[in-house]
């Protein structure tokens, strides 16, 4: 079973900063995708940052999606997430 996606970030070079719901979080490069069907409109800067979290993966304003077990494959740098503690 793949882990669902928490958050998506946009990043001027399309790629997309993954969070999971099991703590990890990795870079999704979309360049390779780009130049593929419903793909070519995210070339368009605004259309790709309009990528957003729907249920248990991304989606973009277009329409077009990604499937979760892809988009949890394809990421790069995959890591558990540090929690930051703040001791007073």
């Amino acid at each position: 079973m793949y882990p669902s996606v928490k958050t998506v970030t946009a990043s001027s070079d399309y790629e997309l900063i993954i969070e999971f719901d099991n703590g990890e979080c990795g870079i999704l490069d979309m360049k390779p995708f780009l130049d593929k069907g419903v793909f070519k409109e995210l070339k368009n800067h605004n259309e790709f940052k309009s990528v957003h979290v729907v249920f248990d993966t991304i989606e973009w304003n277009s329409g077009a999606d990604l499937d979760p077990e892809f988009v949890y494959s394809k990421c790069h740098s995959k890591q558990k997430l540090q929690k930051d503690h703040v001791h007073g």
